[in-house]
């Protein structure tokens, strides 16, 4: 298979010959965390095989995500939108792979003398803001199976894999559920032949039955990427 990210293949070629010696190829491990909240963001991440969580926690402890990061996306927008660079979000990797990294002040300088380049990053952080709307009313409006079920979908668009390295302890922190809900629906959907889990490792059977038992935030976010950043 062989491996890029959306975002960088549709950089200008001037651009992408540019930006190329500062790009470090760097092997992000599972549960490594990126950035803290209030941190500055001094790097930047373009995930090749990778899935990075972007999550909220609460003074209680709690932590739900809030928005995902793979090979169509970049992690840390806002080096480039001005401000104290920083978030209030944690950037967690979610499953291992490799990524590309380079300064953010690398990017800045481009976004900041670059038309296309900066045309290009808007759309892709209007995108990611649609993501995470639309993230938002899911997590409110829609039931557990229905979320699981898009959050596989999403994965497995990112990973351009039927088959992913989930545990169910990792899937229960990332949708905001105890462990035994996830275990349920996992469940049903093996029951419904949808998918195969065993030992941390989910395997998607039904690409189509599992697109019908997610809710429509999984298509809703699909289409608004393709009409932004060009359908894949």
């Amino acid at each position: 298979m062989k491996v890029h990210n959306r975002l960088l293949t549709a950089l200008p070629r001037e651009v992408s010959e540019k930006l190329a010696p500062h790009l470090k190829l760097v092997s992000l491990e599972r549960g490594k965390i990126l950035h803290l909240p209030g941190e500055t963001i001094h790097d930047v991440y373009f995930p090749l095989d990778c899935l990075i969580s972007i999550t909220i926690t609460m003074k209680d402890g709690s932590t739900a995500e809030t928005g995902v990061i793979g090979n169509r996306e970049m992690l840390g927008v806002n080096a480039f939108m001005g401000g104290s660079e920083t978030t209030q979000t944690e950037y967690i990797v979610q499953i291992a792979g490799t990524g590309l990294k380079t300064d953010a002040s690398v990017l800045l300088d481009l976004f900041d003398h670059n038309k296309e380049v900066r045309d290009l990053l808007l759309r892709f952080t209007q995108a990611l803001i649609a993501q995470i709307s639309q993230t938002t009313a899911c997590n409110r409006l829609h039931v557990l199976e229905q979320r699981f079920g898009r959050w596989l979908l999403e994965s497995q668009t990112r990973m351009e894999s039927d088959e992913l390295l989930l545990t169910q302890e990792f899937l229960g922190h990332m949708l905001g559920v105890r462990r035994a809900g996830v275990t349920q629906a996992a469940q049903k959907f093996q029951e419904k032949s949808l998918i195969h889990y065993s030992r941390g490792r989910v395997h998607i059977i039904d690409q189509q039955g599992l697109e019908a038992a997610a809710c429509e935030c999984f298509k809703t976010v699909g289409d608004e990427y393709n009409r932004l950043l060009g359908a894949k």
